[in-house]
């Protein structure tokens, strides 16, 4: 992971400090921050006033300023609309609070610095109990109870409830939930509920104004305003993640994860998902999953309680100049082959490392993402066209995707935690295939025993062993297996096992210590 931006979580005393700043009749507590809100309250005052000398307010119920605008786009009116209250009042009631609840597990560790981390719900601990609460938002996108948010908002609760927009507070079930593109599916028990009508990120532009829905900080359901800054955006900080983010500058913070981005149509266009930012406060760079990748997920989740994704077979990097150069390739667009998996798609269809990918069934590829997003979508089974530079050469090679493995809980939990006769060492391992290790971040080629769970009460959580770590070797010998695991550490039991671990593309060692049964 090559971002080094950190995030500080808001301490008890910031939020309440910023609940009674939001509360109504409320008092300012810090002399600072009285002068502020003094000085802005003057401001306010000052440019309404002038206003008024300058501008003719409508005769409706609901008045709206209108301001000229110079001629754009096709289709689009020389004047636009300032207040947005109409799409407000229709979308508003589809977008709900998510409240989840789950263990604290002992001796657990907030994680800091991963943008996904912060920007999920606000957690609350409960030091007696040991239960976790926390906030997020959701999106009704049917009628009879179906509501899609981020799988980050309701992984490992015990108990969810959506509150809606009517008071109602319902318990909320999960029909799936996706981590690979951070989607989740609600269903709470109801009919004729509000919805927000998907809309197609895909013709969504630069530039276009959208408006952001949730329940910040969970002081009640708010509504934000930007514009879409970018898209095709991918913030890297996904375990195997599917990302293809709209970036916008509309005000998102910590309980708006999983609420709608929508267009001036009223149509939801986004989920909103991550901010990035440097300090822990809004900087005007949030990212929402697009509504393509989120309805077509939301769909296999309700009709399966799964999603199908296809895969080529192939590691793909991104271009440079200098890599267009040496290939002699006209562009850095495309995505660059470095390894083909043996038997897979792409070495059935004769790929080769060095091929650089421009175009799918003639849809222009631009950067290595685009392609893995494009061949993920595709169902599995089909044909596809792959244009291919080889050698300065270009030509179309023909391929048949294959369905993607899933790799999750399950298969952790079938393969069962690694054991010294009958003591445990407090691990969850699976084999590391090709797909878990490109989940990893690490070459397809790879191997070793892949640590998808620790117990925080156990010995790997005391050696220091974390999730996603990758045993290679225990006592000198490999290990890729249950079996040769349990040998190689039935050798030595009157010492510390010492175990080569693969963290993030780095080697280290790690003394497990015996576990006596």
């Amino acid at each position: 992971m090559t971002r080094r931006l950190f995030v500080a979580p808001i301490d008890e005393e910031d939020m309440a400090d910023m609940t009674k700043a939001t509360a109504p009749n409320c008092r300012f507590r810090r002399p600072m921050t009285r002068f502020m809100a003094c000085g802005l309250l003057a401001c306010a005052l000052a440019v309404a006033v002038a206003g008024s000398h300058s501008t003719l307010l409508a005769s409706s119920p609901r008045a709206s300023v209108t301001a000229p605008l110079p001629p754009s786009a096709e289709g689009v009116s020389p004047a636009t609309v300032i207040s947005y209250s109409a799409i407000v009042d229709r979308v508003q009631p589809g977008v709900v609070t998510v409240q989840v609840e789950k263990r604290e597990a002992a001796g657990a560790v907030p994680a800091q610095g991963r943008l996904r981390d912060f920007f999920g719900p606000q957690a609350r601990t409960a030091p007696r109990e040991g239960r976790v609460s926390g906030l997020g938002s959701g999106v009704v996108i049917r009628a009879d109870g179906y509501i899609l948010t981020n799988h980050h908002v309701i992984v490992d609760a015990d108990r969810i409830r959506v509150e809606l927009s009517d008071g109602r507070t319902l318990a909320a079930s999960v029909i799936g939930s996706d981590t690979a593109s951070d989607l989740a599916v609600l269903k709470v028990e109801g009919h004729d509920l509000p919805t927000v009508p998907f809309g197609d990120s895909g013709r969504v532009k630069v530039g276009d104004v959208v408006l952001a829905f949730g329940n910040p900080f969970g002081v009640g359901q708010t509504v934000t305003m930007g514009i879409v800054s970018a898209k095709g955006r991918a913030t890297d900080i996904g375990e195997g993640s599917y990302e293809d983010f709209l970036q916008t500058d509309a005000p998102i913070n910590q309980g708006n994860s999983g609420g709608a981005l929508v267009s001036v149509k009223g149509e939801l266009v986004g989920i909103n998902a991550q901010i990035m930012s440097p300090s822990g406060g809004n900087i005007g760079l949030g990212f929402a999953i697009p509504s393509s990748m989120a309805r077509a997920v939301a769909d296999q989740l309700i009709a399966e309680g799964v999603v199908h994704r296809s895969k080529l077979g192939i590691v793909v990097q991104p271009m440079t100049a200098d890599l267009a150069e040496g290939l002699g390739v006209p562009d850095a667009r495309g995505a660059l082959v470095s390894a083909v998996e043996p038997g897979g798609p792409a070495a059935d269809a004769g790929l080769q490392p060095g091929d650089v990918i421009t175009r799918i069934d003639g849809q222009m590829i631009s950067e290595a993402n685009a392609l893995r997003n494009q061949i993920a979508s595709t169902r599995p089974g089909s044909a596809v066209a792959l244009t291919v530079i080889r050698g300065g050469r270009t030509e179309t090679i023909s391929a048949r995707l294959v369905e993607r493995e899933r790799v999750g809980a399950q298969s952790a939990r079938a393969e069962g935690p690694a054991e010294s006769g009958p003591a445990s060492f407090g691990m969850a391992l699976a084999p590391l295939t090709p797909d878990v290790a490109e989940q990893l971040d690490l070459a397809r080629t790879e191997t070793g025993l892949a640590v998808m769970g620790v117990d925080p009460g156990g010995a790997a959580a005391a050696a220091g062993i974390l999730p996603g770590d990758v045993i290679k070797r225990v006592n000198g010998r490999d290990v890729g297996s249950m079996p040769t695991l349990r040998a190689a550490l039935a050798e030595r039991q009157d010492k510390p096992a010492l175990v080569l671990v693969n963290r993030q593309g780095s080697s280290l060692f790690v003394a497990l210590p015996h576990v006596q049964s």
